[in-house]
């Protein structure tokens, strides 16, 4: 088994470069900056419930702004969607820089920019990562998207203590200050960004465009495995929020800081060994073999009493995430036409944001005391990953991605729908999911009954609800 990353997009791709370093630089400052303004609101209110509201301001924001971000990321120039959002999470660090530095600073203006700063990120973030799969061939997307997971697992160590330090000791103003530097560098290398022409005719902005997506969401099975596996997790075993009340349980000075280091520690391990994953092709059976590892490794977390296993057990999960998420992303990078790559970031960009966002605005009803919920969930999330989801059971993604990859390396993306049976002697045009399917039963025949196989995977799933083998 090879170890170490893969650095080759780093090499000899200069616009991934520029991407690489802009979006760390971005990433960095920003972590810094969400640690701060929780830290000042505590600060300027004394309310756990003020601090919670973060979530509540952010929420609406991320799910509206993140899918129209989509639509504009196919319709707009990827890069001046980018250099204009970044331009905008520059103006919200000047606003919090000028508000630190008031007498009385304002908590209505605080929420008022986090708001604005969801609003911009949720606009960027799909130009981001289409104009990255743009940029990036295709042989090359397993290791450009490891590079981009370690990327955001610097940020979310270093950026956070950074944050806390500089706040604490010195003062909130440094790190905004500090968030505002981190932008105006990021700039200077986006605009040094080249974007490829699009090859397929733009999108016009409007709901047809974004239920359109919505549409051929639908029909990628794989695609919705994969949302559905990483909505699941987050919202039955994400633990970020309770860490707090879980360290009160061990009496440690050190423990909350362990707690909240494991799971960027697991996610840095993988990225830092992940050179073998580019030598898998099944997709989907290292997705949901990865969610049941981190379904396991919460439960792990959430039934122990000592410290040390508590942390191997957010490590594990830390790990076992980094490893789905690299697998994720390389199907998404690979699979999907470019001309839909920006609204499908989007839908991404909800799979993974609102249940860490709806969990953490659960908070207030859990206890200290009762951590019942905190050792069922995760063991019905990994029941669920690897048993309902398992590719034996006709999970679509569970075929080889080497082997579908043929009828999407074309340069202008087929359309699904318009399918050539094979008595015309054509090439045959299936639909992803489709062929998923046909490669998994290993028949040829099965590739025309997409939708029998998969009611009979729901019946199967039913079946065994009912007999009490599936929660």
């Amino acid at each position: 088994m090879k170890l170490g990353m893969d650095l080759q997009p780093l090499r000899s791709l200069p616009t991934y470069r520029r991407l690489f370093f802009a979006s760390g630089v971005t990433n960095l400052g920003s972590q810094a900056t969400y640690v701060t303004v929780a830290f000042q609101m505590s600060q300027l209110t004394h309310s756990v419930l003020a601090v919670g509201a973060i979530g509540l301001v952010e929420f609406l924001p991320l799910i509206v702004f993140g899918l129209y971000g989509g639509v504009l990321a196919d319709a707009v120039n990827r890069k001046t969607m980018l250099i204009a959002t970044e331009v905008a999470l520059l103006g919200c660090s000047v606003a919090l820089l000028l508000n630190s530095l008031l007498d009385a600073p304002s908590v209505i203006l605080l929420y008022v920019v986090i708001g604005a700063q969801v609003i911009a990120a949720g606009l960027q973030s799909p130009s981001l990562d289409s104009l990255r799969q743009q940029v990036v061939p295709h042989e090359s997307q397993a290791a450009a998207t490891t590079l981009s997971m370690f990327q955001r697992t610097v940020a979310s160590i270093a950026g956070p203590a950074l944050g806390g330090l500089l706040a604490v000791s010195v003062g909130c103003w440094s790190v905004y200050g500090l968030d505002c530097v981190s932008f105006l560098g990021s700039l200077v290398l986006l605009s040094r960004v080249v974007a490829p022409a699009r090859v397929a005719e733009a999108t016009v902005v409007s709901f047809s465009a974004l239920w359109s997506g919505v549409r051929y969401a639908v029909t990628r099975r794989d695609l919705l495995g994969t949302y559905l596996i990483d909505l699941s997790a987050m919202l039955l075993a994400y633990p970020l929020a309770m860490l707090p009340f879980v360290a009160q349980q061990f009496h440690q000075r050190f423990a909350l800081a362990l707690l909240y280091a494991a799971l960027p520690l697991g996610a840095l391990g993988a990225s830092l060994t992940s050179r073998w994953s580019t030598k898998v092709h099944h997709y989907g059976q290292a997705i949901a073999l990865a969610a049941g590892g981190w379904g396991l490794g919460i439960a792990l977390f959430g039934w122990s009493s000592s410290l040390w296993i508590a942390v191997l057990g957010l490590v594990i999960a830390g790990w076992t995430d980094a490893i789905s998420a690299i697998f994720r992303g390389t199907m998404w990078n690979q699979s999907i036409p470019t001309d839909v790559r920006g609204r499908m970031a989007g839908i991404e960009l909800l799979s993974y944001s609102v249940g860490q966002t709806l969990v953490n605005l659960g908070v207030a009803s859990w206890r200290p005391s009762s951590r019942s919920r905190l050792h069922s969930l995760p063991v019905v999330c990994s029941a669920r990953e690897l048993v309902l989801d398992s590719p034996r059971h006709f999970l679509p993604c569970g075929a080889s991605m080497q082997e579908l990859m043929p009828t999407w390396r074309s340069s202008k993306p087929p359309r699904w729908s318009q399918t050539k049976t094979r008595d015309s002697h054509q090439p045959v045009c299936q639909e992803p999911s489709t062929l998923a399917l046909g490669y998994l039963r290993g028949s040829e025949e099965s590739w025309q009954l997409p939708s029998t196989l998969w009611d009979e995977w729901v019946a199967l799933a039913e079946r065994r609800r009912s007999e009490g083998s599936l929660p």
